[in-house]
């Protein structure tokens, strides 16, 4: 029965031990003596002893009240050892902040934090993994992963999401001449060949497939790669042309193309478990990429 002991119990016992009279220690907990009756009646079915008989003096503890009044102290000792939560400060939060990120939103999102947080919480370690939508939700719940960038079509289920800004595409190549000639028509624009990132798993299909065939038209890709970054260079040492999102621009060595229609853009995201809500770090990191864009 003594899984039912409460921790107003465990007063109750202790001004009692320490007070001997009802009332005096009804009064000492700012309760009532009816209230303080009650929990001795309790306290009593519970642990199968009287606990307190009267006296003329007071009231004087049983053997049994009396063997296991160390216990109480030492249980209670422990409770008002519990430190209070104190306000949150940047500046002394120690640990490690595990950030997943695409290429794309390193360069753009994270940077920027990994500078802010160097400021104002120097004691923050900081990991970047690239994205792994797969295993996201998995590795988030298990507290692996803190807060991840990406586009709105790879947050998993079971993630919070929370929208940052609407990219757009550019198209650009290192063809001077090309993007010196002014506005191109889509149908000479897929005469062209194409470079598509596709992360993790490789393949020709780019987002911006479908929108072409939406106008009629296809365009030949020969390159897959990895990431923008190697996008880029891959522009750079030939005559190829690609989308690249607007953010990454400009890039030395790459002119853009104008258009006269564009494909869709992408919303950029935060994603996190919904557990790190109550996580005053990772809010934080939240709350000052989304000042810092609003800024840009």
């Amino acid at each position: 029965m003594i899984e039912k002991l409460e921790i107003h119990h465990l007063r109750t016992l202790d001004a009692l031990y320490r007070i001997g009279n009802i009332s005096a220690a009804a009064e000492s907990l700012d309760l009532s003596q009816q209230a303080i009756s009650q929990q001795l009646k309790k306290l009593r079915d519970i642990l199968g002893d009287p606990l307190f008989v009267r006296t003329g003096h007071g009231m004087a503890p049983t053997p049994y009240a009396k063997l296991i009044e160390p216990h109480i102290q030492q249980v209670l000792t422990h409770l008002h050892a519990i430190p209070a939560p104190e306000a949150f400060s940047l500046a002394k939060v120690e640990r490690t902040l595990v950030i997943s990120a695409t290429d794309y939103t390193q360069k753009v999102i994270v940077t920027g934090l990994i500078a802010e947080l160097r400021e104002a919480a120097p004691k923050v370690k900081v990991v970047v993994a690239n994205i792994e939508s797969a295993s996201l939700t998995r590795k988030m719940r298990q507290g692996e992963i803190d807060l991840a960038f990406t586009s709105h079509g790879y947050v998993p289920e079971g993630l919070q999401s929370e929208p940052l800004f609407t990219e757009r595409y550019l198209c650009v190549s290192a063809d001077a001449g090309l993007a010196g000639e002014g506005e191109i028509a889509l149908e000479r624009l897929v005469e062209r060949d194409f470079i598509v990132t596709s992360p993790g798993t490789g393949g020709f299909a780019g987002s911006a497939d479908a929108w072409f065939e939406q106008q009629g038209l296809r365009r030949n890709v020969t390159i897959s790669a990895p990431s923008f970054h190697i996008a880029q260079e891959y522009l750079q040492a030939t005559d190829m042309v690609a989308f690249l999102p607007s953010r990454l621009l400009p890039c030395a060595g790459l002119f853009e193309i104008p258009l006269s229609k564009y494909p869709p853009g992408y919303e950029v995201v935060a994603a996190y478990h919904p557990s790190a809500r109550n996580d005053p770090l990772i809010m934080w990191a939240l709350g000052t990429v989304k000042q810092r864009l609003s800024r840009a």
